[in-house]
């Protein structure tokens, strides 16, 4: 299993009124994991969706929350594969302080591979590899 860890620091805008980084925040972070280990296992989003015309979308997500991040904290997000195939990929999450290694959060995203017309279509077999498949 190839895990890909993203380094990043909280911004002050990314936090609530309790001084929390607030939850929402935490997808933004697992998407740019995403986009991260894309890159790291040999393609590109941008490529894939101008050249190839293939978007992955995504058709579920989970967050659990264990302990908050705050402004200024250096976050690592590690990203996985947790699933694939020529239709659905599933990613994997743990997102961790670097200072002193606290778990924050772990989470989950599912995506379909479709056209630009939102209509699902199977994953061209050039990406197979990058995928696992």
């Amino acid at each position: 299993m190839r895990v890909h860890e993203t380094h990043l620091r909280v911004r002050y805008a990314e936090t609530d009124q309790m001084g929390v980084v607030h939850h929402a925040n935490y997808f933004i972070w697992m998407e740019l994991g995403r986009v991260e280990y894309s890159k790291a296992a040999g393609f590109d989003y941008k490529v894939m969706e101008t050249e190839d015309n293939v978007l992955i979308a995504v058709v579920e997500t989970h967050c659990r929350y264990l302990y908050p991040a705050r402004f200024d904290d250096e976050v690592i997000v590690k990203t996985w594969l947790e699933t694939a195939n020529p239709r659905m990929v599933g990613f994997a999450y743990q997102i961790r302080r670097a200072v002193g290694d606290r778990a924050l959060a772990t989470g989950r995203t599912r995506h379909i591979f479709c056209g630009r017309d939102m209509k699902p279509l199977k994953l061209p077999r050039k990406y197979h590899a990058c995928f696992g498949i």
